[in-house]
């Protein structure tokens, strides 16, 4: 027993010390990050819209243009499409006799991307009354509940769906196994998930599996796997912005390139217009001292969010961005507790436990973290806040326990993390 475990610990220290030394080529992702403008039509999109007349009732149209101005949405970031997608679904909604469950379940799932969960809820309970394809009102109920926090529900959900040869229940068992913080057989379903995409051919599915598991790759610290399947993602779309900005973070947390990382993400913003990758920028150029380019990126991101449109999407970076550039704890405090009234999860009460941390209020903050956030969430940034609020408390112990998990993760938290945690 004595060798065996000597054995194992060897392979992992070997293990560890091939990824501190992995490496990232240009010449692997250099081609991915010519300019490509992103097409925001298509003959299928020009095909079903011209069938669309005021007060038409072409359901299939509908169904077909919503598809279409989803896939614009996930290529350019413009939260526009994302909009029109929703009118689309609410007039098949609307109209549709039959195959009105499918039109109900895709229109909640457009008001997931737009955070509308509560409403997403209505939308989910009542295609399941429906009674038409009940698997797939079972695995959006269980979507749905899992990111409003209502944890048994979500679990009931995915129970009644066991199916282990299915794709649908394999990624979300594989959710489910990550909000509990087993991240190894996490990445074993995830795996075997995308054994299933292969074999299916199908592009979507592919890309959706890759990037997933390039992510969890990262967060297992399996740096060269992560960077390795982020590549085969834009082997299949040279233009997928998510993937491109997964190789700038390694670029950047691992190898501390920030030049490099910034040329990547630079390539990505050509076409690209998420709030947060401006976010993304304004963090590495903190990291290099970059202290312009770091307020230019952050005044480009307050003057996105500022889109009425967005509504309640980026109320977490919001908050985040009021307490450490505006100083505006106040506003904070007040857009945290919408938050926690649209979804009462350990993420949410950590924004506003931190709120009330930033503003003096510990003890307030610390009940927060007790009451809600305790041993309910693994994810690296909230135990971070915990902790600063522990040790503001006087509770070394705790803190000294969430430091040694958090100096493991410091790849997930970033660089311009690394000295915070150091001096918990």
């Amino acid at each position: 027993m004595k060798y065996t475990l000597l054995f194992l610990a060897t392979i992992l220290m070997v293990s560890c010390q091939q990824e501190s030394k992995f490496r990232t080529h240009q010449e692997d992702y250099n081609q991915y990050l010519v300019a490509t403008p992103a097409k925001t039509t298509s003959k299928y999109f020009e095909l079903w819209n011209a069938k669309i007349k005021q007060d038409s009732t072409q359901l299939l149209s509908f169904g077909n243009v919503a598809s279409e101005y989803n896939r614009f949405f996930q290529n350019t970031g413009d939260i526009q499409y994302l909009k029109k997608a929703e009118q689309a679904l609410t007039k098949a909604v609307e109209i549709a006799a039959i195959g009105k469950a499918g039109y109900k379940r895709a229109l909640a799932r457009n008001y997931i991307s737009q955070h509308r969960f509560k409403e997403a809820l209505k939308l989910a309970e009542s295609a399941r009354e429906l009674g038409s394809g009940l698997d797939e009102s079972r695995s959006l109920l269980f979507d749905v509940h899992l990111e409003l926090g209502n944890y048994d529900k979500a679990e009931a959900y995915l129970d009644s769906l066991q199916n282990m040869s299915d794709f649908g229940y394999l990624i979300r068992l594989a959710k489910w196994n990550d909000h509990k913080g087993d991240l190894d057989t996490t990445i074993r379903l995830m795996e075997k998930a995308k054994i299933k995409a292969e074999s299916s051919k199908n592009k979507g599915l592919l890309i959706w599996s890759y990037t997933n598991l390039a992510d969890y790759y990262g967060h297992a610290g399996r740096i060269k796997d992560s960077y390795v399947y982020y590549l085969k993602a834009l082997e299949l779309d040279n233009q997928n912005a998510y993937a491109k900005k997964g190789l700038a973070w390694i670029v950047f947390s691992h190898e501390r390139n920030g030049k490099e990382a910034l040329r990547i993400l630079d390539a990505v913003l050509e076409t690209h217009k998420s709030p947060d990758y401006y976010l993304l920028k304004a963090e590495i150029a903190e990291f290099m001292g970059e202290e312009l380019l770091k307020m230019k990126a952050f005044d480009d991101y307050y003057t996105m969010v500022q889109n009425k449109a967005y509504v309640d999407m980026y109320n977490s970076y919001n908050i985040d961005f009021y307490l450490n550039e505006l100083l505006a704890n106040d506003k904070a405090i007040a857009l945290a507790k919408v938050e926690v009234k649209n979804r009462p999860t350990p993420e949410s009460y950590d924004l506003l436990a931190y709120s009330f941390f930033k503003k003096g209020e510990k003890e307030k903050a610390l009940e927060l973290v007790e009451n809600h956030i305790s041993g309910k969430t693994f994810e690296p940034a909230i135990l971070q806040h915990a902790a600063e609020i522990y040790k503001a408390n006087g509770l070394d112990s705790k803190v000294s326990a969430l430091k040694e998990e958090l100096l493991g993760a410091i790849y997930e938290l970033g660089p311009t993390k690394e000295g915070q945690i150091l001096n918990l």
